[in-house]
Order: C-alpha cells, then structure tokens, then sequence
C-alpha cells in the first residue's frame, strides 16, 4: 500500500517537473552549434503531393505544368479524323466545398467540390479544307464543362468518402529505367538481360541467351534478334552496325593472321568482295590477300574481339539486311497477317516507342535513364531515342565482358515512391482518356453547324474511373484511428502490393528483406509480422521524398575532418559516392573529429576510417527508425524482433479516460501529438479571448486581419466525444486560458491519448516481476482490484446507430412514440417524435428510434376495417413496427441525437413568409461582410499600389483602364478606383515580383473571403430550400451516438 502511494505521489510531482533531457549527443551538438535538424510534418508527404497535383488555390494563368493541369494539356487537343474540328483545354476552375469535414462525415457525404475545365473548340470550313488544304476557321466557341467531382483532401491527410475516414497510401514500385540483370542457365553459364520500363508503354527486354545471341523481347512475348531493332533505328546495313560496335586497326596482311575483317575486301580491278566483313583471317585467307595485291587491311580492334562474337551470332540470326525489312519484321510480329507497306510498318513503329501518347518515360525514367548509361538527353524528352538503345546494347555487352556491374533491383535509388498526387494523376489520365475517345468518335458524326462542346464531352468515364480509385481501389483504405500514433502511421504507410507492383504470393524473400539502402529512409523496423512482411513499411522520421519520387535521407557535411554547419539531403544513388560517419563522432569545440578511427557507412559495408576520409555524418541516432519505433525508449537495447512487436502493438492502444504522458519518454512525443490532427491548433497568431469545453476563440493580433475571419473563423471548435473509425472516442480539452498569447501551428488542446500536449498512450503503473502461484504464467499478468474499481485502464468506445425514414411504393415510414403492441416500458425513454432522450441509459431489448412501416396491402380494406381506422386512425392495423432496438449485451448512454430531414410539402403561408424574412436577413449579412471585405481591400491594395507603375487596372464589367497604362500611381489616382468593380484577375503593375506579392497578400485572401461569405449565404439558402441533402428516397436519417464504458477485463492484452 505504502509503494502505492509512493507511485501516485511521483505522478502528482512528475506533472510540475519541467520534463529533463538526458541526450548527450543532443545536448554536445547544442553546444558546439551542429545544426538541429527538425522532424518535418508527418503528414507533409500526403498533403503536399495532393496540394501540388490539385493546385486549388493557384490562378489558373499562374498554375505549374503538373499534377491535373498536365494531365489536361497532354490529353488535349483533340482532333478528329478529317482535322474539321479541334477541341482545346483552355484552363479549370476548382469551385467551393459544399460542406464543411464534421458535415460531411454527419451526413454520410463525400468531402469534395466540382472542377469545371474551360475548353474551346475550333470549326474550320470543310468546303475551303477539301478544295485547298487551308484550314479557316468558321466558328470558335468557348464553354465550361463538368468534369466531375473530386474528393478533396483534410488537414490531417485523410478523405471522407461516404461519411467514412479513408486514406491512399503511398505505393513502392520498381522505377521506370533500364536495369542489368543476371541468371544461372542450367548448364551454370551466367546470361545477361537488360530491361527498359518505361512509365506507360511497351516494355523492352535484351536478353542474351547460351550461343552469345543477343535477342530484344517487346511486351515479354514477341522476340527478335536485337539487330532488327537497330536497323530500325537507323543503323541499316551491317557494315553500319560494325561501324558502331567496333574499334578498327590498320595492320599489315603479314601481321593480320587469326584477326578478323573489319569490312569487305575488294579486288582492285574488278570491284568485286573477295572477303566479306567479319571473316576470320586464317593462312588460305592470308594467302589470297597477299596473290590480290593489298599489303595493309583493316580488322577488329583486339578490345572489341567479344563485342564482334555477339554481334555476329546476332547479324547470323538476322533475316533483315536493311532498315525497310527490319520495320516490316517488327510489324508482323506485332500484328500478324499481310505484309504492310513501308509507311505504314514505320508508322506503327514510331508510335510505339517514339510518340509521347503511346510511351512516356516520364521525367523519372528519362533521369534514371541518363544516370545508368551516361548520357546527357533533355530531361523533357521522354521518348526513347536511338541514342538509348544504342546505349543499352553497348553497355549490356559492357556488363558481359565484366566492365560493369549487374543493378541491385532492391536497392531504393531503383524502387520509388508514388505518392497520392501521382496515383490520381494516372487515373485522370484513364479517365480522360476514355473522354477524349469518345469525343473523337462524337466528332466524326456532328453537324458542323450545331456542335457543341457539351455535344462531346461526357464526363461519366471520368467520374467513374474517380470514383472506383476511391471507394475499392487497393491503396484506398479505411482509416485506422484507434488512437494519433494508429492514424499517423497509417497516412505515412508504404506498400509493395497495389496495381502495378507485387503480389503476396510472387514476392520472394529479396524484396522484403532489409537493405542497407533503408537506411535513414525505411524504417527497419515497422512492418506487419503477417504475409504481408516486408511489403508494408513506413518511412524514417527525417526522410523526405525528392521530385522523382525517390527516398532522401539528411546528412551533416564534413570537411577534410571537420564538421561544418551543412545539411544535405542524398538520394540513394548519391549517397553510394561518399563515406557517411555515426551521429556520435566526438569532437572537439572547433568541430574537429578526434577519434583515430570513426565508424562509418560505404556501400553497405561498415568500415574503421580516418577522420579525413569521411564526407558526411548522421543528424540523429534516430534518423534510421520510423515514428512508432522511435517512441520505443532504450530501442538499442531490445531485440530486434521485439522491437517489431512493440512498434506494432502501440498502434493498438486504446485512449484512456485519464491517460499518463510516460515518466521515460524519448521527445518523439510532443512531434507525434503535434503532427497528429486530432488536437486543435491556433489557426493564427493571436489571443485567446474566450475559452468553453466546446470552442475557443482567438482574437489576431493585427485588426484590419480578422475583416477576413468570415463567419466564426476566430472560432475553434472542439470534439466532444467524438466517434472513431474503431467505435473510440475522440475528445478535445482546451489547454490554453483566456489572455493568452498564441502563435500560429500552436497547439490550444489535448485530445485523445494527449496529455499536456505530448502522446499518452498509456497510464505509469508500478511492476513487480515475480511468480504468482502460476496465475502469471506465460503472458498472463495479475492487476490489482484498485486498476479496475478506478477506472485506470477504463476506456469509452461510441457506437453510431442510424435510421433512415423513406418513402414506401405503399405509403410513408413515421417516427412514431405510441407504437402498437409494444410494453410502456420499452418506449420510456422516448420523446414526442420517437428518438430517445440524450442522457437516457439503454438496456438490451430498448427501442432507441421508435419507427413504423405500411404493410403491403393491395386489397380494399373491409367495413371493419375502415371504421377501426376512423377511431384509431392509419396505425391500427395497417403498420408494422420497424423500430430500432438495443443488441443483446448492450449497454451504455445516449451523449448525442442527430436528425436530418427534407424539407417536404410546405405550402402554408406563414413558412413562406418566415422563409422570406430569413432569406432577407442572409442577405443582409452577405452585404455587410462582402463590404467589409471590399474596404480591407482598398486599404491593403492602396498601401501596395502607391507610386508603382500602372499595367492593368481596368473596369470588369466595361473594360476602360482606372489608370492609363504606364503610369505612376499616385494617391489622386487611387480615389478614381471603383475597388468593387476592379478586375484582379490582371497584372496591376508592371513589376512581376509587386504582382506576386499582391496576388499572395491580398487578392488570394480576398477571393477565399469573399468565396466563404458567398457559400455561407448559398448552404443557409439551400438548407431554407430543401432541407438537409439525403439519399434518394430517405426523407428522415435519424443518428444516435451511445457511449459505452469498458474496464480493463480478462482476454484484453
């Protein structure tokens, strides 16, 4: 009893004591100014790769060529078969949410807002077109079309589909590039291949098979020697091909026995070929040369003596002599049949390999591309060129005379990582794709003189293909969320498996085995202990993805010694250049290494090295384990199987209702809860004016900013029992007080396992390890009384109970409290409309939502019946009782009551009116807000436009300048402004950099205030409408959220 107290008394001094670091490789690098590298967000690698595909709050004129926007302008434009029509993308407009994240997951709604692209379609006179070739242009029209809805992505990295949480993860895939592989014939020779993946388009394999031929194989199945590739190319003759391949020597006759020729041999006089190329040079040969009269010929060179035996074996198995035959071969091979033409064969060959539709390196592939074989091509090219066969062939002969290594397919500078920006992309590629064949087919049956460009684009392909990524595509998962540190790993996770990557079942043990190239990129420790391990890993904590996809890792440099206030990030092909030291170097206070010796990292081997021999250091013994491990404390001292147990189980935690941040942490904590997104944060500098269980709010610091808080946007609300994906509850408390002064990021409230603003997934408990009559035996472990009566490791789980009330063929569902044949006591603790009380306690067998449904009686009712009906009215007899009734087992209270409903055959005056004069009142605020806005941008824009040079500050509606062109503004000039019909979606002045800093400052915030204040006013109007948005059919959804309390019991780990 006595430690007992003792253990609460540490708790209750622990909670004052400023928590103590006991790093010393922390506190020495402080000291001696090695910069401290911070764990970036967690959660950036989503948000960042979907901000970046999506590009929502950038003009359309200022959008970068990537992401959607790409995608738009490689897809378009499209032409039809005759050339009559061409339908250009012009540029897309990413319109407002309808509703808010909480909304949404109330509602059972998608989190997401419509994309409108702007096209133009050109009509040129078909009569001039014939006649002439000349394409004049009859008619140019300019529409915008609905390309769908796209689900947008939530502060914390999720999305909401359905009212459900769901998150992509990140997908580990085989680079596009070329790779040198190696494999064991039968007879134990080694033969080499080489394998060109490019990132959409037909692959290419080279193989060399036991004779030393060289064939290339094209989608796996169609196989050709690879001198008819070549010949395709360009190197047309055989002579040519020699040419390439071969040195050349200009030797004597005498000196030329056993050489081989370098290229035919001519009689003098006659012109004919004695000796053709590549013939072997024996005694008779020799012979011959010396009668013909040629005292020197040329050979080949010594060097390419193994080049020439594959060559030649080749040309041997080469039926084509020339570049005509060999494109007509390729095209056979591909499409069996007649012999094409000449045109048509070459035609289909370039665009299999050469026209950006139908193959595409992708910047990833033209980089690996140029990296592996030397060359020096344009990283916008991303088609292959004659240069890269040539290259590939040259240095698969390389790898087989031992002049350069096999590719490690395992090692992460060849495995890249496709995040959410890059999985969408590809599915708008499919989806618009199929839009723009349609289309096509559209064309070539319109009327010139009726066509529109709704006429041609159907969006439904799109959408559907959208659709089916999100809702049962295999990255697309149902969020785990049983406590921050689940949910955290689960946005950050890696997976081998998906569309275009491995299967359980084909991945062998090489793919899932730790490579030393992990290192500080992968975590070696976290992964599934299932079938699934090694295929599903999660980042390092300081990793960070580059723009190619691969994983970089930060490294301190070091100098001749000394260790010098730098911090590069290394991809991992860089980083097998250079000798990396451990974080725990010793030095001294001029930074110089004093160690003799120091360990350190080459190509996967670790080495004893002088000081001056290494050229970059650790920034963190944690660098190499991902956030989960990272929370493990002593992590060195465990076994590594152990480790994988622990990382794992902590995900499986439950929040606990009076949680304990650890007495031994490792200052991974604080980060975790931070980047979690179930705590709330201030949304800006400022200070707290007012704090309730439910919201705070912050004032900013600067006045003129909070013109532009529209709505509550100083309000931040907070989750109050909450539920989770896993039935856990998430609840917020503020722990910040009225006056204080808050900075923006900062975080203002404790959430679920969050105590004081660190991770708490657990309570500090006291542990005795002794034997107790075999209670304890194995995993088994004995808890005194006092852990359960209290509640120390007592958790609450939500569950969520819905009614949907719809219209019938035979009549309408009711909410009804005095249902037929149903005891009093079942219906006690219902209201006047049905749904149970908040508050009320619910046993199994109690009706929650009272509900009743017509039977399906087609027959006319008898006498009887219809008078029952007078006196009792419709629920006599003709209604079946539908209520939704507590399981067995269940037990709990009801904390919230959800009701939802259309708005449905309202014709009474009164609502109109009432609905008139709330209308009025909206729109009275909308003014009132927009004006505030218009005279905060007056302000700003003044301040900013004060003595620039005018470019384009012109009217909206007329178009006339406010300001000549050119120039100088001054403060007369700024009163013939009108602010509220001026067009920002010019330049104002002539300075680029001004216009920037305009757009950035003002404009974006004032587009985004104005958007809210327009879409609060819009949801007012629509929910005065219609009433609450509901599945079709349902004129009722009724949602009741019971808490139920679970104590630690016997089975629970």
């Amino acid at each position: 009893m006595q430690s007992e107290k003792n253990v609460l008394k540490i708790n209750k001094e622990y909670e004052l004591l400023k928590i103590k670091s006991y790093s010393r490789i922390r506190k020495k690098a402080d000291k001696a100014g090695i910069p401290f590298v911070k764990v970036p967000n967690l959660l950036a690698m989503q948000v960042d790769s979907y901000n970046d595909f999506l590009q929502k709050d950038v003009h359309p004129n200022k959008r970068e060529n990537k992401g959607l926007h790409a995608i738009l302008s490689s897809v378009f434009p499209i032409i039809d078969h005759k050339e009559l029509y061409r339908l250009e993308y012009i540029d897309y407009t990413v319109f407002k949410e309808k509703y808010s994240t909480e909304e949404c997951i109330e509602r059972n709604l998608s989190y997401q807002v419509p994309i409108k692209a702007r096209m133009r379609l050109t009509v040129y006179d078909e009569e001039i077109l014939k006649e002439t070739g000349e394409k004049r242009v009859k008619t140019s029209i300019e529409q915008d079309v609905f390309l769908g809805e796209i689900p947008l992505i939530t502060k914390q990295g999720t999305f909401i589909i359905n009212g459900a949480e769901r998150v992509i993860i990140s997908q580990l895939h085989r680079s596009p590039g070329v790779y040198f592989l190696d494999s064991m014939h039968p007879s134990g020779k080694v033969l080499y291949s080489a394998k060109l993946i490019p990132y959409n388009g037909s692959w290419l394999e080279f193989n060399m098979d036991i004779n030393d031929t060289m064939f290339v194989l094209i989608d796996k199945r169609r196989k050709l020697p690879v001198t008819v590739l070549l010949r395709s190319v360009g190197l047309s003759t055989n002579q040519e091909l020699r040419e390439y391949f071969y040195g050349k020597e200009e030797i004597e006759v005498s000196e030329a026995l056993e050489r081989h020729l370098f290229e035919d041999v001519f009689d003098t006089e006659t012109g004919e070929v004695i000796f053709e190329a590549a013939t072997l040079i024996d005694e008779e040969v020799q012979e011959k040369l010396t009668d013909a009269g040629i005292k020197k010929v040329s050979v080949i060179a010594t060097e390419s003596e193994i080049t020439r035996k594959i060559l030649e074996n080749t040309i041997a198995k080469d039926q084509t002599t020339n570049q005509e035959e060999a494109v007509k071969k390729i095209y056979t091979l591909i499409r069996p049949g007649e012999e094409p033409s000449y045109e048509a064969a070459m035609d289909l060959f370039n665009r299999m390999f050469f026209n950006e539709r139908r193959y595409n390196l992708g910047e990833v592939g033209r980089y690996k591309l140029n990296t592996r074989l030397g060359l020096d091509v344009d990283l916008s090219t991303n088609i292959l060129t004659k240069e890269d066969l040539l290259a590939i062939v040259s240095k698969l002969i390389a790898v087989y005379k031992d002049e350069d290594k096999v590719d490690d397919i395992d090692h992460l500078a060849n495995r890249r990582i496709r995040t959410i920006g890059e999985l969408l992309s590809e599915q708008y590629n499919i989806g618009l794709t199929r839009v723009a064949r349609t289309a096509v087919e559209r064309m070539s049956i319109a009327n010139p003189d009726e066509i529109t460009i709704h006429d041609l684009i159907n969006s439904n392909a799109l959408i559907a293909v959208v659709q089916s990524f999100f809702l049962t595509g295999q990255l697309s998962q149902f969020m785990e969320q049983t406590n921050p540190l689940t949910a955290i790993t689960h946005k950050r996770r890696l997976s081998a498996l998906g569309p275009g990557g491995l299967t359980r079942e084909r991945a062998g043990f090489e793919v899932r085995d730790v490579h030393y190239s992990h290192y500080g990129r992968i975590c070696p420790i976290e992964t599934p202990e299932g079938p699934n391990i090694g295929l599903i890993s999660s980042p390092a904590m300081f990793a960070r993805i580059n723009k190619f996809g691969f994983l970089e890792t930060p490294y301190i440099k070091i100098v001749n010694g000394v260790i010098t206030k730098e911090v590069e990030h290394l991809s991992p092909d860089q980083e097998e250049n250079y000798v990396i030291a451990q974080a725990n170097v010793n030095y001294n206070k001029n930074l110089k290494i004093t160690d003799k010796l120091v360990f350190a990292r080459h190509k996967g081997e670790f080495l004893q090295v002088k000081p001056e021999e290494v050229q970059y250091m650790d920034v963190s013994p944690q660098q190499i384990v991902s956030v989960s491990a990272s929370l493990i404390p002593f992590l060195e001292h465990d076994d590594a199987n152990r480790a994988l147990m622990g990382s794992n189980m902590q995900r499986q935690a439950v929040p606990l209702i009076s949680p304990e941040v650890p007495l031994v942490g490792t200052g991974m904590e604080k980060t975790v809860a931070l980047n979690s997104g179930v705590v709330a944060t201030a949304p800006f500098d400022g200070i707290v004016s007012k704090v309730t269980s439910t919201y705070i709010d912050v004032e900013r610091e600067n006045p003129d900013d909070s013109v532009l808080d529209i709505g509550f946007a100083n309000r931040i609300y907070l989750k109050k029992f909450a539920r989770s994906n896993q039935d856990t509850s998430v609840n917020q408390r503020p722990v910040v007080k009225k006056g204080d002064r808050v900075k923006k990021g900062q975080l203002i409230s404790d959430g679920p396992a969050i105590v004081n603003n660190r991770l708490a997934l657990g309570r500090n408990m006291l542990v005795a390890f002794m034997p107790w009559y075999g209670y304890n035996y194995e995993d088994a472990i004995i808890l005194s009384e006092r852990v359960a009566r209290e509640d120390m490791l007592t958790s609450i789980y939500i569950e969520e109970h819905e009614v949907l009330v719809r219209n019938m063929k035979n009549g309408k569902e009711e909410l009804a409290y005095d249902i037929p044949n149903v005891p009093t006591k079942s219906l006690r603790n219902l209201d006047k409309t049905g749904i149970i009380r908040v508050g009320s306690v619910v046993k199994a067998g109690d009706i929650i939502v009272g509900k009743i449904t017509p039977k399906n009686v087609d027959i006319d009712p008898s006498p009887e019946e219809n008078l029952m009906r007078a006196l009792f009215g419709d629920r006599a007899g003709d209604f079946t009782n539908s209520s939704l009734k507590a399981k067995p087992g269940m037990e709990g209270v009801v904390i919230d009551v959800k009701v939802f409903s259309r708005l449905e055959n309202i014709d009474e005056f009164e609502e109109e009116e009432r609905k008139k004069e709330t209308l009025a009142r909206l729109k009275q605020e909308k003014n009132d807000r927009n004006s505030k806005i218009y005279e905060f941008l007056k302000n700003q824009l003044s301040k900013y436009l004060l003595g620039e040079i005018a470019k384009n500050i012109v009217d909206q509606k007329t178009n006339m300048f406010f300001i000549p062109s050119g120039k100088k503004i001054t403060k007369a000039d700024l009163k013939k402004i009108n602010f509220k019909r001026l067009n920002l979606d010019y330049d104002l002045v002539e300075d680029l950099d001004k216009n920037q800093q305009i757009y950035n400052d003002i404009i974006l915030k004032v587009n985004n205030a104005f958007e809210e204040s327009n879409n609060i006013y819009k949801k007012a109007q629509e929910r005065l409408k219609h009433g609450d948005e509901l599945p079709y059919g349902v004129r009722k959804m009724v949602k009741v959220y019971i808490a139920k309390k679970r104590k630690i019991q016997v089975g629970d780990k």
